[in-house]
């Protein structure tokens, strides 16, 4: 099933410096693409983009249900409210006690404030919380930038046992974690 279609895209904040032309993407429940590029290259536009909060100047973006990992998991917490009502205000809890497992996360740190858990935990949990939602897209905008080594290898290998149920677009900076997993490498800026 396809999850995600992009035909035609222009965009850019000035007419001067487009981000985009004529970009087009198609994804698929089972794929993982990633995007590459340098910093300011418009990899986490394209996700603005595709969740709708910026609209194209051409072309059409079409996707299914999504959702997004972001890099800075103390950006998509609120700082005084604990991490599983966070959770179970988007997304029902009934699948958490397996993922917690295969995450390595105790369910007692999810009744945390995010301040209280260190930045790889607090990544952990918003994937937890992405998974959670049952999205059919999946937009992972450097998911393991804040983990260690160990735990990257982990939680990628988690994401990637997802691929029955979803479409994953990611964004990194590395090149050598695109290649481990993409399917497809698209290389932008």
């Amino acid at each position: 099933m396809q999850v995600l279609k992009i035909e035609h895209l222009d965009f850019g904040f000035t007419p001067e410096i487009p981000l985009y032309r004529d970009f087009s993407l198609t994804l698929e429940i089972g794929q993982i693409k990633a995007i590459v590029g340098p910093s300011g290259a418009g990899k986490s536009t394209l996700f603005e983009l595709i969740l709708g909060n910026l609209s194209p100047k051409k072309g059409h973006i079409h996707s299914k249900k999504s959702t997004m990992v972001f890099q800075d998991p103390y950006s998509s917490f609120h700082p005084s409210y604990p991490i599983i009502n966070q959770i179970s205000d988007v997304a029902s809890l009934t699948d958490m006690p397996g993922y917690l497992k295969e995450m390595g996360i105790k369910e007692s740190l999810l009744n945390k404030l995010p301040h209280e858990l260190s930045g790889g935990q607090l990544q952990r949990a918003s994937i937890l919380r992405a998974l959670l939602m049952k999205p059919d897209l999946l937009l992972l905008d450097e998911p393991t930038s804040a983990l260690d080594n160990v735990i990257q290898l982990d939680v990628m290998q988690l994401l990637l046992r997802q691929l029955d149920k979803v479409g994953m677009l990611l964004i990194t900076h590395e090149m050598d974690l695109a290649r481990w997993c993409a399917d497809e490498i698209i290389i932008i800026g």
